[in-house]
């Protein structure tokens, strides 16, 4: 069984910084992307950021230059830098990755994290 476990995030004013963190673990053979993606109130989950095995990352546009997405492959964990937080960054943060697991034949899975709620106030 793999599983994702975020943690950080909390509830900040508007121009403040947050870093939330999540770890990959279980019988893991590799992981492929992993990212971060949100879901504000009343709004669809969409993608934050990504990165890669090789570190090639993707931002949503609405973050580019304030979120900074990093990866430390040995540990399987994904974090995730937010400076210059707004408003309307509010939403619950869902760590997302693409693992192949210790099984025959080599098959990747998406995993989901449970969550972690990031609050900007104004």
């Amino acid at each position: 069984q793999v599983q994702l476990v975020e943690s950080g995030g909390g509830a900040v004013q508007a121009g403040g910084s947050l870093r939330v963190s999540c770890v990959a673990s279980g019988r893991i053979f590799s992981v492929n992307v992993m990212g971060w993606y949100r879901q504000g109130p009343g709004k669809q989950r969409e993608l934050v950021a990504t990165v890669t095995s090789g570190n090639s990352k993707t931002y949503a546009d609405s973050v580019k230059g304030r979120f900074t997405i990093s990866r430390d492959n040995a540990k399987n964990t994904v974090y995730l830098q937010m400076n210059s937080l707004k408003p309307e960054d509010t939403g619950v943060y869902y760590c997302n990755a693409i693992i192949q697991e210790f099984t025959w034949p080599r098959e990747e899975t998406e995993y989901w994290g449970q969550g972690t709620q990031v609050t900007v106030s104004s």
